[in-house]
């Protein structure tokens, strides 16, 4: 959910008109953030439309309530979007969604705060929850996790190539002093890695593994996507902005499998009765990617890929 310093969201002209906002909709925004899309979403609904926000922050609940808190069509829950299948059938609102939004990750507005831990940019405490209420933070979770779990998981949600060396340096590191601090162990990191990528900080991979693991991203995007074939009514839309292959890799074989049917998971040679399945989501046009002007103007925008399914049946 990369947003620029003004936190107008990427692709968001793109990602709003895949929606295909009809006035008297019912929308969910599954990522607030500062608000980008959920104004463009109402700036599209009548008064009888409806939009249902959710984030994790604390503060991005609190500007939604500042903006939008008198504005009736509006709603939002602080919480994971992974709580959506629960909060719309406790709303009786179960396939009835006209459009869901995922916009994934972190936003501008956590990354530039260093208060918030979630870049190498800046000195700051090594924090990185959403949620800073809830689980621990990244430096809690680094002085008790053992070397062989930190090396998988550099190695799982990092793609790290070089996840033992660097897993190793962090336990030593932490023998001497508790890594508190976010500069520390981006030096950690880079002083155990031999090789650099091109225009990329050895710590990169590092941070969004951390950050990954420990607001369970990938476990609340399978646990929405899930949701989404009850959840939308006929003809609704799902679009997904993703900033990491990781991300982008659960929403395409999610989108396939629901467009292929369920034929897959049955074991081979199984007699089935004719056409038992069908395509409950198709896939609408190609990935879409930011434009060079927009990443020009936003080099965050450079990795993001939108993923955009309808509900068929």
């Amino acid at each position: 959910m990369t947003q620029t310093h003004a936190h107008r969201p990427v692709l968001l002209d793109e990602a709003v008109a895949a929606l295909a906002v009809k006035p008297s909709g019912l929308y969910v925004d599954g990522t607030f953030g500062r608000g980008g899309h959920s104004g463009a979403i109402l700036d599209r609904l009548a008064e009888g439309g409806r939009l249902l926000a959710f984030d994790k922050d604390p503060d991005a609940v609190a500007a939604a309530r500042a903006r939008y808190g008198q504005d009736k069509r509006f709603s939002i829950v602080r919480g994971s979007f992974a709580m959506l299948r629960q909060v719309v059938e406790t709303q009786d609102l179960s396939g009835k969604v006209n459009g869901l939004l995922l916009d994934l990750g972190v936003s501008s507005p956590q990354l530039d705060d260093p208060r918030r831990g979630f870049s190498f940019q800046h000195e700051g405490p090594l924090e990185m929850r959403m949620d800073p209420d809830s689980g621990v933070s990244a430096g809690e979770w680094l002085q008790q996790v053992s070397e062989e779990e930190l090396s998988r998981i550099l190695r799982d949600y990092g793609e790290e190539r070089f996840h033992r060396r660097i897993a190793r340096a962090i336990v030593e590191a932490r023998r001497e002093a508790p890594l508190h601090s976010t500069t520390r162990l981006a030096d950690v990191v880079a002083a155990a890695v031999p090789r650099r990528e091109k225009h990329k900080h050895p710590a990169t991979r590092t941070f969004q593994a951390i950050r990954i693991h420990l607001n369970r991203e990938l476990e609340d995007l399978r646990t929405v996507l899930d949701a989404v074939p009850d959840v939308l009514a006929i003809g609704g839309r799902l679009v997904v902005i993703s900033f990491h292959s990781l991300e982008d890799r659960v929403v395409k074989r999610f989108i396939r499998a629901q467009q292929k049917g369920e034929l897959d998971e049955l074991p081979p040679g199984l007699p089935v009765a004719s056409e038992p399945f069908r395509t409950r989501l198709r896939a609408i046009g190609k990935p879409v990617r930011a434009g060079e002007a927009e990443v020009r103007d936003n080099p965050r925008a450079r990795s993001a890929i939108m993923r955009i399914a309808e509900r068929v049946s």
